[in-house]
């Protein structure tokens, strides 16, 4: 009989989980090796990093991808960038090492002492299997809790168990596969299509998974036919409508009372593919305005049964925009040019304003470039500049976890390596995921990094207005050089003096890594 080991390596193979992000410890020694030929190992020098290339990874792709991480330690120091990938609902396998099961009672050094509860309630399944033989069937449901959840997994497996042989039944777990379709039933559809096509003011709310399940163009089918207005919905980590688009009235903001003023007006609002809603700021009041109905459709049930209003149905946001479709033919699309971005303020001095640079990258970089931005503070200059029409442009951390950025975007551009990717980072968040850079210029990988480098936290200087904390120390940054950093780690870095000069740097087509340090002024993200 095959080894645990082989009959896993196997079973990942055919499920077509050949990529490896990890930084490996001892106790994940065993399980790497023996890794067949077809297998790539990516190798990222902290975990938070080895999550955030995996997460961008999986998102790229669209397909579930293999994390490998270090018992306790290296588990922990991963949890959050892990809070990004949950927010995403990004379905990455984390397989990590634990001691020799003899050794795990006695607490010996390496131990992950109940491994599956330190993951928890961040991961949507998490164990450590009873005994070798049921590894294989366990890394198979791994896999599949991640596939069906659309949230990361965890499994704990001691590294004495790789070697041991994996018994006779093990190999039914080879031709295994578990699919799902939820698509309303012929009342709920017929319900819901009567509803939509009785309201009077229509309004969408399109969650990021819109555009995770490749769904960008049908919504904006089904928008120009619904005829209201769009708004993305807060905390918004895909984009899933053109930003430009004459519908498009922006991300809604993270607070109670200034969601439910956006909707005042409409009689039905219809939210597709997200939570009803991740509020952050806190700015209590009415959910809805009075008259106003709210039905939300989602894939995740827990998203739907946490929602505090409105009603919810549980199903393929994709099979439901057909169905109204089909039920909304013949409606006429509205009329309209995509609205154009205005002339961008300068800075000060040599510090450009963070619009001139945005706009640099709208006017020099092809139409389908992909942008992973963590630089928070400059949140409504890119709006204001940006002109994004294509699924998969943008993509931010999901849960806010400063960290996702480098690593993110060196993940996309791996995932998706015929198209340009573009990392927009602050200085501030910069420095949770630099080793990415390395990984970057090991795999040679063609991305840009736009470093923006003004010196301080500048989101958290806005926040300390709206606290009234207009004093709190650390919020400063001097004395960072990030050219000579990347440099460093084997990335080629240039110091963009001015915007002409940008511009020329971003005509340009390199197959290596780079970073692009750019001096800006500092900006509120509202």
């Amino acid at each position: 009989m095959p080894s645990v080991r082989r009959l896993s390596h196997e079973f990942l193979e055919r499920q077509g989980l050949t990529t490896v992000f990890g930084n490996p410890g001892s106790n994940e020694l065993p399980f790497l090796a023996e890794l067949p030929a077809g297998f790539r190992y990516v190798l990222g020098l902290h975990e938070g990093a080895v999550v955030g290339m995996a997460d961008g990874y999986a998102q790229a792709t669209g397909r579930p991808v293999l994390v490998n991480l270090h018992a306790a330690s290296g588990s922990g120091n991963a949890m959050g960038a892990l809070t990004n990938a949950v927010a995403s609902r990004t379905p990455l396998v984390i397989v990590a090492g634990q001691q020799v099961r003899s050794a795990v009672g006695p607490e010996a050094n390496l131990s992950n002492v109940d491994a599956p509860a330190l993951m928890r309630p961040l991961v949507g399944w998490a164990a450590e299997p009873a005994c070798a033989q049921d590894v294989p069937r366990a890394l198979a449901q791994a896999v599949f809790e991640a596939q069906l959840q659309r949230r990361p997994t965890y499994l704990s497996v001691p590294y004495d168990d790789w070697a041991a042989d994996a018994g006779d039944n093990a190999l039914a777990v080879l031709d295994r596969r578990v699919g799902r379709a939820s698509v309303p039933d012929g009342e709920q559809g017929r319900r819901l299509a009567e509803q939509v096509a009785s309201a009077r003011r229509p309004a969408l709310v399109l969650g990021g998974d819109i555009d995770s399940a490749g769904l960008f163009d049908d919504a904006v089918r089904l928008a120009e036919r619904l005829g209201g207005p769009v708004w993305a919905a807060p905390s918004q980590f895909r984009l899933p409508f053109p930003n430009r688009h004459p519908l498009f009235r922006g991300v809604l903001p993270a607070g109670i009372a200034p969601v439910s003023e956006a909707f005042e007006g409409h009689d039905l609002v219809l939210v597709l593919g997200a939570p009803v809603f991740r509020y952050h700021e806190h700015l209590p009041g009415r959910y809805l305005p009075g008259g106003t109905r709210l039905i939300q459709v989602t894939e995740d049930a827990s998203a739907a049964a946490r929602a505090p209003m409105g009603e919810a149905l549980v199903a393929d946001p994709g099979a439901v925009i057909g169905l109204l479709l089909k039920l909304l033919d013949g409606r006429e699309a509205p009329a309209g040019a995509f609205r154009p971005a205005p002339e961008p303020p300068t800075g000060e001095g040599s510090r450009l304003h963070p619009e001139q640079v945005f706009a640099a990258l709208r006017d020099e970089l092809p139409e389908d470039t992909a942008y992973v931005v963590e630089s928070t503070s400059t949140n409504a200059s890119w709006w204001r500049q940006m002109d994004l029409r294509r699924s998969g442009s943008y993509y931010f951390p999901a849960a806010g976890g400063l960290g996702f950025g480098l690593p993110g975007a060196v993940g996309v551009a791996m995932g998706q390596p015929g198209r340009p990717v573009v990392g927009v980072i602050g200085d501030g968040s910069a420095n949770y995921g630099i080793t990415a850079l390395w990984t970057a210029a090991q795999h040679r990988i063609p991305l840009t990094v736009v470093l923006l480098r003004n010196g301080t936290y500048g989101a958290l200087r806005w926040f300390g207005g709206l606290l009234g904390v207009p004093d709190a120390p650390g919020l400063d940054i001097p004395g960072l050089d990030f050219t000579r950093i990347a440099e460093g780690y084997g990335v080629r870095a240039r110091h963009v003096g001015d915007a002409e000069e940008l511009r020329a740097a971003l005509a340009e087509r390199p197959d290596h890594p780079r970073l692009l340090q750019v001096d800006t002024a500092l900006t509120t993200p509202s």
